[in-house]
């Protein structure tokens, strides 16, 4: 029995982190006209508070590596959650925009290390499943958001307002450092073959590197975008709030079977390359849907859209499969995360930057398309049957 825990309680360990981190990323944005009245957000201020996310995924994640070597990789988590707890309790407490900010900084902050990091760690426990753990950790990740996106709002009203619901987000994540700690003192045994330092600079050498970091630019623009605009263009097609929020809940929702099916797909497969380029017309014939006739079937680009989103369960696949050891993946994972998040970020500002210009979403859907082309080079070349340590500088 005791041998069972310990063999599985790693594994409780990554889920309960992975279903924490996106809701602190997505529950804000439901109410965050209530938070912006009741703590005196400017216009400036909320459109930050909205690009903190990406900002963080970037700078943070860039650390990561460096501050899981220093301090070790499980200690690295615990601390991370330890941020994440304390950054969202705090800033339900505060009145004031700029300490609510910063405070949401020091919450992201941990989850963005936190996440670079979980793809090293699936590999440290679960060498051999690395598949299956993949493709457990991405739905339950999945899980997290959509409940984030969906209960945020009910939660409120039944709670009595926004910070009563965002307590939520506090109790998971003080649930998941729970079953962090007993694993915070663990160092790992020495893995055959690793490099113990692989720096984001050597793997900014390597062409399988980059090719993961402008695919998951691509992809996290993309996916960002719809997140943020789906809604607002379904309502200026003439529909109405609540079938609008619907369409988003498909986009999001739908998402939660191809999470669980693909990692596990890409494991067991040298060169998912077909796979790859099914996501990206599936998402190509959503834009074109949305953008010649978004009511003719609006459900069915809602659904196309989720598929063509699933490139980020492959991307999570790629992380663990293509490095040897947990120390170059978790380089690997903190540099195509931050580069791909700061190109990320101007894919929802761009959206409604070209909308506000042209008055019409014809040409932010068709630059969204445009997005595909690199995003179809780079992943092929990523999937390719390779590993990074075999690229790394001498």
């Amino acid at each position: 029995m005791l041998v069972a825990l310990r063999r599985w309680w790693p594994l409780v360990a990554l889920l309960t982190l992975a279903f924490n981190l996106r809701p602190v990323a997505v529950s804000v944005g439901p109410v965050l006209q209530e938070i912006s009245r009741d703590i005196g957000l400017s216009g400036t201020s909320a459109g930050l508070l909205t690009s903190l996310p990406t900002l963080c995924f970037a700078a943070f994640g860039a650390l990561a590596p460096g501050f899981a070597r220093r301090v070790g990789a499980h200690t690295a988590i615990a601390l991370s959650l330890a941020a994440l707890v304390l950054g969202q309790a705090a800033r339900l407490l505060t009145s004031s925009s700029v300490a609510f900010l910063g405070l949401s900084v020091l919450a992201l902050g941990g989850m963005a290390v936190a996440n670079v990091l979980l793809p090293s760690l699936v590999r440290e426990h679960y060498p051999h499943r690395v598949g299956l753990a993949t493709a457990l950790y991405s739905l339950t990740m999945t899980i997290g958001v959509t409940l984030a996106s969906s209960v945020t709002v009910p939660l409120a009203h039944a709670l009595g307002g926004w910070r009563a619901s965002l307590t939520a987000g506090v109790i998971a994540a003080a649930v998941a450092l729970a079953c962090w700690l007993p694993l915070a003192r663990h160092r790992p045994a020495p893995h055959h073959g690793d490099i113990r330092h692989v720096s984001l600079r050597m793997i900014a050498r390597t062409k399988l590197g980059w090719a993961l970091a402008i695919m998951f630019g691509c992809q996290s623009a993309q996916a960002y975008t719809i997140f943020g605009w789906l809604p607002s263009v379904y309502r200026s097609a003439g529909m109405d709030e609540v079938n609008a929020g619907l369409m988003l809940g498909i986009a999001t929702g739908v998402g939660i079977i191809p999470s669980f099916l693909i990692p596990a797909y890409v494991a067991r497969t040298r060169n998912p390359s077909i796979l790859f380029l099914s996501i990206v017309a599936c998402l190509a014939a959503g834009y074109l849907g949305l953008m010649l006739d978004p009511l003719g079937f609006p459900a069915l680009w809602a659904l196309l859209l989720a598929l063509g989103t699933a490139s980020f369960p492959l991307l999570l696949a790629l992380f663990g499969t293509r490095a040897r050891t947990p120390t170059a993946t978790a380089a690997l994972s903190g540099f195509a995360q931050s580069v791909g998040y700061s190109l990320a970020s101007l894919g929802p500002l761009s959206f409604g930057l070209l909308h506000t210009v042209t008055g019409g979403w014809t040409v932010p859907i068709s630059v969204q398309l445009s997005l595909t082309v690199p995003m179809v080079i780079a992943g092929l070349y990523a999937c390719r049957p390779q590993v990074v340590e075999d690229q790394l500088p001498a």
